[in-house]
């Protein structure tokens, strides 16, 4: 509890009126110091009785594309012993509080309040915790109380319908050179080696355990799973921040395109960034939570390949970069990329040699998936 703007200034002409009254002589100014006082004790002693209650919060759904509604619930229920008489209520919405007034309840009863989340930014959005304001009938003190605990709003970039890349540079059989780790699951065996802790029991060779006297597993690979790459440009001069956000929307569009149709993808920025996931519905939504959260935190200077990559060898399956329309490509242009996307030009084209140009995320989209319907007919 404390003392509001309003209880101070009440408490200090208190002092100033019973001074006065006691050089003065005058009875009137110690009553009148006395009065404004004890409203003042009265207002703390009220503030200081709160309510017991106890929050049940839920998110639904918890990740979802920027613009789309979410929607959160609080449960409030009386746990004391006694009827409470209502309170105001604070709920944390990242830098933002929504207002709300929570009803009477009775002891063991309960009320539910939703609200919609603001989701026109992307990023991560923590959600509560709930402060209860208890002010008294004068709003000379307030009691503050923080109850229930918090929960995360994802804002995904929002995704444009694009197709999964057609071709690409395909991993080596497994009788040929193998530049990556083994995939789990696959159905090629690749070799027969000592168990370690964390392979699948499954894939025990017991024939090979009882000769070696040692465990022994296979080790499949499958040299046909195809991949898919992408480079984003985070550094602050490449690209106004309206373009970035386009930019993310690229990259996240081709992401889920790419893993939901069944390709390992893997997500390069120009701070150094790198998050290699699987394939599937779970590995969209880690590179998407990855998406939400990056910034243009790259240096001016930094180059869009981090110097860790720089010598490194491409990686296999299709490669796209995605910058501004002038940034300079430095050593990502030694990977060759499949397709580079150049977002906030205003003379949008879909040129040869894999450029695409386009003002905005939406315009890209459209030219990559021209560009893949021409691959998959001239394979035909």
């Amino acid at each position: 509890m404390r003392l509001t703007r309003r209880g101070v200034v009440v408490l200090a002409f208190a002092a100033g009126f019973y001074a006065l009254g006691e050089l003065a002589g005058y009875t009137f100014f110690r009553a009148f110091a006395g009065i404004a006082a004890g409203a003042v004790l009265i207002a703390l002693a009220t503030t200081r009785f709160r309510p017991q209650v106890e929050i049940g919060r839920t998110v639904q759904p918890d990740r979802v594309e920027r613009g789309k509604p979410a929607l959160a619930s609080l449960v409030v229920r009386n746990t004391g012993t006694r009827r409470h008489g209502g309170f105001a209520a604070g709920d944390g919405i990242g830098t933002e509080t929504h207002r709300l007034r929570v009803r009477p309840l009775a002891p063991g009863t309960e009320a539910t309040y939703h609200y919609e989340l603001p989701t026109t930014t992307r990023g991560k959005l923590r959600v509560g915790p709930l402060v209860v304001h208890r002010p008294d009938l004068f709003d000379l003190a307030r009691g503050e109380q923080t109850v229930g605990g918090t929960a995360w709003l994802w804002v995904h970039p929002r995704r444009h319908a694009v197709r999964p890349a057609q071709a690409g540079h395909p991993r080596h059989h497994h009788e040929g050179p193998i530049t990556d780790p083994p995939l789990r699951g696959s159905a090629d065996l690749r070799a027969v080696r000592e168990y370690v802790v964390g392979d699948e029991v499954r894939h025990l060779h017991w024939k090979a355990s009882a000769r070696t006297g040692r465990l022994m597993v296979r080790e499949y690979a499958d040299p046909a799973q195809p991949r898919f790459t992408a480079v984003l440009d985070t550094r602050r001069a490449s690209m106004t921040p309206a373009v970035f956000e386009e930019a993310v929307e690229v990259a996240a569009s081709l992401c889920y395109a790419s893993a939901s149709a069944g390709q390992h993808c893997r997500l390069i920025t120009a701070t150094g960034a790198d998050t290699l996931t699987d394939s599937g519905v779970r590995a969209a939504r880690t590179l998407l939570d990855e998406l939400a959260l990056v910034t243009q935190d790259a240096a001016d200077d930094a180059p869009l390949l981090p110097s860790v990559l720089a010598a490194a060898p491409r990686p296999g399956g299709v490669l796209v970069v995605i910058t501004g329309p002038d940034a300079d490509l430095g050593h990502a242009a030694r990977w060759q990329p499949d397709t580079v996307f150049r977002l906030g030009d205003l003379r949008p084209s879909a040129g040869s040699g894999g450029l695409i140009v386009a003002v905005d995320a939406a315009g890209a989209a459209a030219r990559w998936n021209s560009a893949q319907g021409n691959s998959l007919a001239g394979t035909a």
